[in-house]
């Protein structure tokens, strides 16, 4: 079984807004309010591609509410640890302006509803996946994500980690099975930019080298670059297509790459099902859907 955790899920709330101006009053062309945070878009994903998956994470409030009957009603099997006060926070993200956002705080988590994650982790066994994601709320310490795959040492559960910054350099020491990072965290981490794909590659081998499976880096238009497991590197530039909302494109990708390795087809099988994935919900209003997945991956598999 895959899990996904949320620690600090949202109600996104996205928006096109021509010809943005601060000062001013400006008025959005197009809404939707879609729940939130790279865990759920994980599952969400995986749900389209027929993959089961569990997700996990905390939730607050009316918002918290919200959030849950959203998951639910896509399909998504949630089990939530529900806090005393607070509310889940709100995201506003411009989707017409690559990458603008605007985050809420999302409410404090104690050390009892810590307690209650670490219940819901003990019970996965060996051959189960966790796919730890995003940012962390408060209440929880740095360093959170490798506390849990520390817990989970030995017991041969397969770990995915995207997040950033020293969070993501913490768990190398676990050697998690997938990390992805973007091209912007990937050049914070070594002080380097990074433009195209041949410039990620030793820098992904380099995380390979400090313990990381298998690395997958995000490039936006530039396509991806993978650090197999098997030894080989893999590089694509994305398929053509209108970018139309980038929200989720690499949840999405971690979700097609999962799903693709799933299959039993190899690292090969699992970087391009990722890259289409991720493709496939840049290219949409909505996160990536199975047929549309399936005519990217032909595009793709055509160049191999």
């Amino acid at each position: 079984m895959i899990y996904t955790i949320t620690c600090n899920p949202s109600l996104d709330y996205i928006v096109s807004v021509e010809d943005f101006t601060l000062g001013k009053t400006n008025r959005t062309a197009s809404e939707q309010m879609l729940p939130g945070g790279k865990g759920i878009n994980v599952s969400t994903v995986l749900g389209n591609l027929g993959v089961e998956s569990i997700a996990l994470g905390f939730s607050a409030g009316f918002t918290g509410e919200e959030i849950r009957r959203r998951v639910q009603a896509q399909g998504v099997r949630a089990e939530w640890i529900p806090l005393a006060s607070g509310n889940s926070r709100i995201n506003l993200k411009l989707k017409n302006y690559d990458g603008t956002e605007i985050n809420g705080m999302g409410p404090e988590v104690g050390p009892e509803d810590v307690e209650k994650l670490y219940a819901q982790i003990d019970r996965l066994q060996e051959g189960d996946m966790l796919v730890m994601a995003g940012s962390l709320p408060f209440g929880l310490p740095g360093g959170f994500y490798g506390e849990l795959m520390q817990r989970l040492s030995g017991r041969k559960v397969l770990c995915i980690v995207d997040t950033a910054g020293r969070e993501l350099l913490q768990v190398l020491k676990w050697r998690p099975f997938l990390i992805k990072p973007n091209r912007d965290e990937l050049g914070e981490l070594f002080g380097v930019s990074i433009r195209t794909r041949q410039e990620a590659i030793p820098y992904a081998r380099k995380l390979q080298e400090m313990g990381a499976v298998n690395v997958l880096v995000s490039l936006s238009g530039e396509g991806a670059v993978l650090a197999g497991g098997d030894g080989a590197v893999y590089e694509s530039p994305a398929p053509s297509g209108k970018l139309v909302n980038a929200v989720g494109a690499g949840d999405s990708m971690v979700a097609g790459f999962l799903a693709g390795w799933l299959s039993g087809k190899g690292c090969r099988h699992a970087f391009y099902m990722g890259l289409a994935a991720g493709s496939a919900s840049a290219f949409s209003e909505n996160l990536a859907e199975k047929k549309a997945v399936d005519l990217l991956m032909e595009t793709l598999t055509k160049r191999i």
